[in-house]
């Protein structure tokens, strides 16, 4: 192992050190013993998702609970302004300026979201008695500060991984939270053996199937869609380039975990909040939680469409066929029997759009796999799909950088020896 490689495993160890730590500290003002009272009578998944992804912070209504969702969010809105809006998008591609300001407008819109959250969990948690020690505009406010400040926190750490660690910080965060909770997973899962609440057959079932989601989702995200595309000799100075047959690979989920984190955060908040309102015991409540509770067909349908409906807007945001083709274009590419230009861009929206709908449906099925689990197979805990997901998707990024920067410096060093050895 490099030095430098070595030197960037250990920052990203010490800042994910630090996001465990964070996960511990409780916001001020509350009772941890009322608030584990609480999550107890709440046996099967309503908070489990988002527990899970903010790796318990949660559960412990730590100052990273709101984890990095909001920035997701903020993040797939100023995507969608600037698809929406073109000359918006032309200047925030446009160099590095263009880049910092729309890094600005994301971070202002995470803050805006992150604090509307914290001030909705503020006050549903004031409807609970002696979980606040003091209500009022203090505690509010002591709330919506940390909150808000552990999620920029967060982004900020994020950052830090991204350019001093081994990269892709947003998504490692997610996986540490996901990876700590498992064994907890685990245990219940043989407490509720031992209690009686599931057999041997279930709990063995249930391993099984884990084991077969995690490898459909490594075969789904390792499959590519593959355009052929030829380019034509050309003369560069004084050497000739031959004809040259190559191809273009599209990924099945071009969207990522994305869809799948942002799409059903929307819904869980407003279930979560109307949940902790029960208390007040209003009709609209009942309702909420009833017909939009995980496990309900309304839950299930809304996130679906939800799910397609980013994962379109993602891929199409990240994949521009007019823009490949005018690449292909200047490059003197083309797909077989295609003429190059709009025909080329019709065609490459006609791949991607059908490519999209493979992938959508894809996120939309590892989404409904826990929620079908808890409603048909009754087991009392969430289970599996997104996270999982998450999982496998940054652990395939992780190795491919890894791989990559250990390449590179292979390359370096070889380079330099040869050098060295010829006396240049």
């Amino acid at each position: 192992m490099s030095s430098e490689l070595g030197r960037r495993i250990a920052f990203t160890l010490g800042a994910l050190l630090v996001f465990r730590l964070g996960s511990y500290i409780p916001i001020p003002g509350i009772d941890i013993e009322v608030l584990q009272q609480l999550f107890r009578r709440q046996p099967g998944g309503l908070f489990d998702m988002a527990d899970m992804l903010a790796g318990g912070g949660v559960h412990r209504l730590s100052i990273f609970a709101l984890n990095i969702a909001p920035y997701f969010t903020a993040a797939i809105v100023v995507q969608l302004f600037l698809l929406f809006f073109p000359r918006a998008g032309a200047r925030g591609r446009a160099g590095h300026r263009g880049r910092t300001g729309v890094m600005r407008w994301t971070l202002g819109l995470a803050m805006a979201f992150a604090a509307f959250q914290a001030f909705g969990i503020a006050s549903a948690l004031e409807g609970f008695r002696d979980l606040v020690a003091e209500p009022g505009p203090l505690f509010r406010l002591s709330t919506v500060v940390s909150l808000t400040g552990g999620t920029l926190f967060l982004v900020w750490l994020c950052e830090l991984i991204t350019l001093r660690g081994v990269g892709n910080g947003l998504g490692l965060l997610l996986f540490v939270g996901i990876v700590t909770q498992v064994p907890a997973s685990i245990g219940k899962t043989l407490e509720l053996g031992r209690d009686g609440i599931l057999n041997s057959n279930q709990i063995l079932g249930l391993g099984i199937f884990a084991v077969a989601v995690i490898g459909f989702i490594v075969v789904m995200e390792r499959a590519r869609r593959r355009v052929p595309i030829e380019f034509s000799g050309r003369q560069v100075g004084d050497r000739a380039i031959a004809a040259q047959a190559s191809g273009l690979p599209l990924k099945l989920n071009s969207a990522g975990v994305i869809p799948v984190v942002v799409a059903p955060w929307l819904l869980y908040i407003a279930i979560v909040v109307a949940d902790l309102a029960g208390g007040f015991d209003t009709a609209w409540v009942d309702s909420v939680t009833r017909n939009f509770g995980p496990g309900s067909p309304g839950f299930m349908i809304v996130t679906v469409i939800a799910i397609v409906l980013f994962a379109f807007i993602y891929t199409a945001f990240v994949l521009d066929p007019e823009a490949a083709a005018e690449k292909l274009k200047a490059y003197g590419g083309v797909i077989p029997g295609i003429a190059p230009g709009e025909a080329t861009a019709a065609h490459m929206d006609y791949v991607v759009s059908r490519t999209t709908v493979l992938g959508a449906s894809y996120l939309a099925l590892i989404v409904l796999i826990p929620e079908l689990v808890i409603a048909y197979a009754k087991v009392p805990f969430y289970f599996g799909g997104v996270s999982a997901l998450i999982a496998v998707c940054v652990v395939l990024d992780i190795s491919a950088q890894v791989g990559a920067q250990v390449g590179t410096q292979v390359a370096t060093q070889v380079r330099g020896d040869g050098l060295a050895k010829t006396g240049g």
